[in-house]
């Protein structure tokens, strides 16, 4: 029997259908569903089916010595048990096995994880890989017609980083959790990727704490002579208001055209869809990291886009790309594919290029009635981002037009498309025209009117879910398959709110102890350099053993300035946890309201107890978010609900959600 492993049970239930001559049967092993056809059985996985763990022994942190966490010994244990009863019976009788598991570090270490458990039983059978990037028929015929080797490097990378983030994750949260009480399921977690993103969003929020708005002033005209447009003083910011003023006051009723500037600027088409620029443009609908990448897996195994994890923007000489194009003839993008096939389809280039995945492509069409809605919205924005691609550049007509109002110039500029270009296909995003009427050197223009505008710098913005991608892309923080998955776990740590991202004082606290008793885990240089030993691991020009061990060293020493400074971090996360308590004043006695605890569950409860009892009660369960909104009736911080696989609820203003309680149980 030819046994087939893949990642998933959607995807081995395709990839039979594609490789039957018949409709395969299907069959219930130790309660897992496989697939048979010509003497070959399919079975899909569930992800990894083992985990690396410490022994039992160490499980209980207050009993733990962290120091030898550290260097503890690691073993895997089974995480679906039926799923390898099933594979060991399949796998007994095997003659051959193919692993069919996504070709990435994950994706081969899940695959070695499988071909371990066969080998205890049948150590002797013939095991080859297929790579694919699309789960399509030509695809995946082609790739069982020519299987390679399995690359035991890439697993032992995928491996590396397991274990690395386990022992770092592990003796780092214990460590910061015990020091600050937060046990159980408040526990505050601390991660080797986790923790230098969330000192980014941190000390972004810290420059916004401090940032002090200086006050400015921009003069502004409406200029007319048979069309308006407006005008502003070439000098842009004024910081003097009385410069300001006594510039306003000299404006008489009439300008005269002083120059007119005319030119053409062009755009050049997008480079193609990687991860990071995926996910940036998904953020850009309104599609979280996270749920962009939930989206795009199901297009990928249901065939429809290639595979979504990627760092490649150059597509490879092999692609099919005429062939993709007019698949999509009789679908509602045929005007466009009919378009782009009358030209010379020569795609943009990015930067990187690698061998493993093509950047993401639509791979076959689909209806818009066949896929959920922001299904469609994900395989649009492939498809048009795919077609742009081969698209000519947008250009502009630019015209800047310089204007003399008694002495002082201001200063108009105007843009208007006249070749679409990708712009076209692309159609996110757009930049309106901004016309100017026809104009000539020496007219004369009525100043309609004239505005004195008082403004005042901002503050940095917070980062939102897809810039924050990029910067991490940018310093080497994590990888492409895991970044929206740091992204999540900071939301359901509480440590992070709304979107822009906006760290809770929990978030503060922790890093603001990090930061000063053991920056390093703080900084991406650390976990860069980390993240470089495993593609060497990859490489095969170093050994995951080395990799492993140096690791620990650094979490070692890391560990040795924590430890030492065991009482002072205990006592910043623990003053930096009670600011986040803090929902507001009392309105009976003007002292801090708090959420507090007691045998009968959580409540918010007045620091002047006993000499005031005021108190409001709070859910039973999920993690409570004491956020920046405040009520402005009663002055009290609005609360979010953070419970783990639920959307976050905004209880908003405790006050007002107890008043609406009283009122909704008296009716």
């Amino acid at each position: 029997m030819h046994l087939i492993i893949t990642e998933k049970h959607s995807t081995a239930k395709r990839i039979a259908d594609i490789l039957s001559e018949k409709k395969p049967t299907k069959e219930r092993i130790s309660g897992v569903d496989t697939y048979k056809f010509n003497e070959t059985a399919v079975i899909g996985l569930s992800g990894h089916i083992v985990e690396v763990d410490f022994p039992k022994e160490y499980n209980n942190w207050q009993k733990t010595d962290l120091k030898e966490l550290i260097y503890a010994p690691i073993h895997t244990s089974p995480t679906h048990a039926n799923i390898v009863t099933a594979l060991r019976k399949l796998g007994k009788e095997a003659k051959h096995l193919t692993i069919a598991t996504d070709y990435d570090r994950e994706g081969e270490l899940i695959g070695v994880e499988a071909l371990k458990v066969i080998q205890k039983i049948n150590p002797d059978v013939p095991a080859d890989r297929v790579h694919y990037s699309t789960i399509t028929q030509g695809e995946i015929k082609h790739a069982f017609a020519s299987p390679t080797k399995i690359d035991f490097n890439l697993a032992a990378a995928g491996e590396s980083r397991q274990i690395i983030d386990l022992i770092w994750g592990a003796v780092l949260t214990r460590f910061v959790s015990l020091s600050s009480g937060r046990l159980g399921n408040s526990f505050l977690s601390v991660g080797r990727v986790q923790s230098p993103t969330l000192a980014i969003l941190v000390n972004r929020e810290k420059e916004r704490d401090i940032f002090v708005p200086v006050p400015y002033w921009e003069i502004y005209a409406i200029l007319a002579n048979g069309g308006e447009f407006e005008a502003q003083h070439k000098k842009g910011r004024f910081l003097d208001k009385a410069e300001a003023e006594a510039v306003h006051a000299k404006f008489g009723k009439t300008g005269i055209v002083k120059s007119i500037e005319t030119g053409k600027r062009s755009e050049k088409p997008p480079s193609p869809f990687n991860t990071t620029e995926f996910l940036r443009a998904a953020s850009g609908l309104g599609i979280s990291p996270a749920n962009a990448m939930r989206i795009a897996e199901y297009l990928y195994v249901n065939g429809f886009i290639s595979y979504p994890r990627t760092d490649n923007t150059v597509y490879p000489a092999t692609l099919d790309i005429r062939g993709i194009i007019a698949s999509f003839l009789n679908t509602e993008f045929h005007e466009y594919a009919q378009k782009l096939l009358k030209g010379n389809l020569k795609p943009t280039r990015g930067k990187k290029e690698t061998t493993d995945h093509p950047p993401i492509h639509p791979a076959t069409p689909v209806k818009r009635s066949e896929i959920r809605e922001d299904e469609w919205k994900i395989y649009e924005l492939v498809v048009r981002r795919f077609f742009a691609t081969f698209a000519g550049a947008t250009k502009w007509e630019t015209m800047a037009v310089t204007v003399d109002i008694s002495g002082e110039d201001f200063g108009a500029n105007g843009a208007r498309m006249i070749e679409s270009g990708w712009r076209w296909y692309y159609s996110y995003n757009v930049p309106e025209d901004r016309l100017l009427p026809q104009l000539k050197e020496g007219q004369v223009l009525t100043v309609k009117e004239t505005n004195l505008a008082g403004k005042e710098t901002q503050s940095p913005s917070r980062y939102g879910q897809g810039h924050l991608i990029k910067i991490m892309d940018d310093l080497g923080l994590g990888t492409k398959s895991t970044r929206h998955e740091i992204i999540s776990k900071l939301y359901s740590r509480a440590y992070v709110v709304g979107n822009p991202i906006q760290p809770t004082r929990t978030a503060y606290a922790v890093i603001g102890a990090l930061e000063e008793y053991a920056n390093t885990i703080t900084k991406p240089e650390m976990t860069g350099k980390l993240e470089k030993d495993m593609d060497r691991i990859a490489d095969g020009t170093i050994d995951e053993e080395s990799v492993v061990q140096e690791s620990r060293e650094m979490l070692g020493a890391l560990f040795e300035k924590l430890n030492g400074s065991k009482e002072h971090v205990s006592k910043t996360l623990q003053e930096g946890l009670k600011e986040d308590k803090i929902v507001g004043k009392c309105l009976d006695c003007g002292y801090d309201l708090m959420i507090r605890r007691s045998k009968r569950g959580r409540f918010i409860g007045c620091t002047g107890y006993p000499n005031c009892s005021f108190s409001l009660p709070l859910p039973k369960s999920g993690n409570i978010i004491v956020t920046s909104k405040e009520c402005d009736e009663h002055g009290l911080h609005h609360l979010r609900i953070v419970t783990k696989g639920r959307r976050p609820w905004d209880l908003g203003c405790p006050y007002c959600n107890y008043i609406e309680w009283q009122k909704s149980k008296k009716e």
